[in-house]
């Protein structure tokens, strides 16, 4: 990479190499494997254990002092009360893997106080590096990502992925696949939701949109998008979507269109107003991270402003 990455985005860059060519070899030989379940259709392998381990053993050799939010170890991991705290995806379509299907990849974010400096996403298959530090912008390998101009649903490639867990509600997203498959010109689902968050960015896709999403699944992404002059929020278009398990990301106004049709899908826990934030997210940055879909983060009316949703001038059309 010609320009100078950040420190602690060097080190994801590291961390995330590791684990991708752990994966590549495994993917060489995958009738070897020996893999678990998490539930039906959830599965673990010893490649996505394997390539945390790597991961958290290059980070923390690193930065000690920092937290580890990761997917198989949870928060296991690191130090419980720092500022920093690593959100990691060691392989992200774990699925698509297990079949010799090339599409997946390993997410690591750093988020300091709640909020994502560092992004890597990195696709093992094709060698391809996705990354942004905060305010520096997002890059394809040494590639400046700008997110695409269309600016009309109608003409909008959009990516998705469907819900695979038992207790997801189908019902509810076949209905949203329904409107929203026919209000754009196509609609795609690899199977990877890290790597369709960074399509977004590179402006292969112009929307996106998931439900039942963890925040190792979109952490990474999330900056990324942001990083490229896109927009990513939940189904209302509020900042709170990295604990509310639903996404939409696009151009900026793409997104607006999105969220008009995905509005009435929402879950998201409304807050009365003048509720005092649990004590918890206010001491321990690792609890605010930890928010369990049941209690969702507090929003934090300074940070999390409405930012995400185009201003009224760039309404969509």
């Amino acid at each position: 990479m010609s320009h100078a990455l950040h420190p602690m985005l060097n080190i994801a860059v590291k961390a995330a190499r590791a684990a991708g060519a752990i994966i590549n070899r495994a993917s060489l030989d995958l009738d070897v494997l020996k893999v678990g379940s998490k539930g039906p259709n959830d599965f673990v392998s010893e490649v996505d254990q394997a390539a945390e381990q790597a991961i958290i053993e290059v980070l923390l050799e690193a930065y000690p002092g920092h937290g580890i939010l990761a997917e198989e170890s949870g928060r296991q991991h690191g130090a419980r009360h720092s500022d920093f705290v690593w959100i990691i995806d060691p392989l992200d379509g774990t699925t698509n893997f297990l079949h010799g299907f090339p599409v997946y990849a390993v997410s690591i974010a750093l988020a300091h106080r709640g909020q994502v400096q560092q992004a890597v996403v990195y696709d093992p298959t094709r060698n391809d590096l996705f990354y942004a530090s905060r305010g520096r912008g997002a890059f394809l390998n040494d590639k400046r990502l700008r997110v695409s101009k269309r600016t009309r649903i109608g003409e909008a490639l959009i990516g998705t992925g469907f819900p695979f867990r038992k207790g997801d509600n189908f019902k509810r997203y076949v209905k949203m696949f329904e409107e929203v498959m026919q209000s754009c010109a196509g609609l795609r689902r690899p199977g990877a939701a890290a790597l369709d968050l960074c399509y977004v960015a590179a402006g292969w896709y112009d929307g996106f949109f998931e439900t039942g999403l963890n925040p190792w699944d979109v952490a990474a992404g999330s900056l990324l998008i942001t990083e490229a002059g896109g927009l990513i929020g939940n189904f209302t278009g509020d900042a709170d979507f990295l604990y509310q398990r639903e996404v939409v990301a696009g151009t900026p106004k793409v997104y607006g269109q999105l969220v008009q049709i995905l509005t009435p899908y929402t879950r998201v826990i409304k807050e009365p107003e003048a509720q005092e934030p649990a004590s918890a997210s206010a001491t321990d940055p690792m609890q605010a991270l930890a928010g369990a879909p049941a209690a969702p983060a507090k929003k934090d009316p300074v940070r999390i402003r409405k930012a995400q949703t185009p201003p009224a001038d760039d309404a969509p059309m």
